[in-house]
């Protein structure tokens, strides 16, 4: 026995759905965790002086005298003059 099918246009139909009301259930109370600051606010200030020296041009590295062209080299600067100051910042990773 043959099977008729109905030629459709090529567009596949979708069936809408419904959106439907989520049940709620009591909920758990979690408390989270603090996160510490790693770095305290005296030394985004330092970092801070530091990149606007470097904009400026005024900024020279420590060694060599040049001035600083490196934003990341500009942020090291800072941090260091930070930790100089007695700053809260994590100490230097050791290679």
């Amino acid at each position: 026995m043959a099977v008729l099918r109905k030629k459709t246009s090529g567009k596949k139909t979708t069936r809408k759905t419904t959106a439907r009301k989520k049940t709620t259930t009591a909920k758990k109370a979690t408390t989270r965790k603090k996160t510490v600051r790693k770095y305290g606010p005296k030394a985004s200030e330092k970092v801070e002086r530091a990149m606007h020296e470097m904009h400026e041009g005024t900024l020279k590295s420590g060694g060599s005298g040049k001035a600083v062209t490196s934003r990341k080299q500009a942020v090291a600067i800072g941090l260091e003059e930070a930790r100089e100051s007695g700053a809260k910042v994590p100490r230097k990773k050791k290679s």
